[in-house]
């Protein structure tokens, strides 16, 4: 390679694929399957009387497609 770039071996490409792949479906099935219990005790301690964090995320998950009810 003249330009100078060095070629990268797929197999030690593997590791971190793997690793965004998880942190994803873990991000991804937070946000479709649970029902609010992740952040409540966020907006439980910011003392959300209006519950404007509430409707907040859950109007984030219809956002993204996720049907909740």
């Amino acid at each position: 390679m003249m330009d100078g770039s060095v070629a990268i071996p797929l197999r030690r490409l593997v590791r971190p694929a793997l690793v965004v792949v998880l942190l994803a479906w873990l991000v991804i099935t937070a946000v479709a399957f649970d029902q609010g219990a992740l952040v409540a005790p966020v907006t439980d301690a910011m003392s959300d009387s209006g519950g404007v964090l509430h409707e907040l995320f859950h109007d984030a998950r219809h956002l993204l497609g996720v049907p909740c009810h």
